[in-house]
């Protein structure tokens, strides 16, 4: 069932529904990226993060699944009072999936040694 709000958001879009798909996914691994690096993190609340970051998530239009781990590996005991640790994009690993009408997407972003670099990408699309 489409709402109302959706048909005529649906209208803005001068593309198909596959493509609209992928746009959405883009859009939520952005959102996710630009909004929660620097937040602080330590191992004591590393998982309430993740729920947080996957809650936020969730309630976007479109989101089918989220799945949100941050590196336990990279954190870091504090030094001193002072020293804290934030969200870097190397220590994200996230598994998204869109569903637009007929259409979803799974797409990710985890760091890329090789690249050196936070990469967001698509890990499938799926036509009914």
């Amino acid at each position: 069932m489409t709402s109302k709000r959706e048909e005529l958001a649906a209208n803005y879009f001068n593309c198909s529904e596959r493509e609209r798909a992928v746009f959405e996914a883009g859009i939520k691994l952005g959102t996710i990226y630009h909004q929660f690096v620097g937040t602080p993190v330590a191992a004591a609340n590393v998982e309430i993060l993740e729920r947080a970051i996957e809650d936020g998530v969730r309630v976007q239009p479109f989101v089918k699944d989220v799945k949100v781990r941050i590196s336990r590996e990279a954190l870091r005991k504090k030094k001193d009072e002072f020293d804290y640790q934030t969200l870097t994009g190397n220590l994200l690993n996230v598994e998204l999936t869109i569903s637009v009408g007929g259409t979803t997407v799974v797409a990710a972003m985890d760091f890329k040694e090789d690249l050196r670099y936070p990469l967001m990408y698509v890990r499938s699309v799926e036509s009914r």
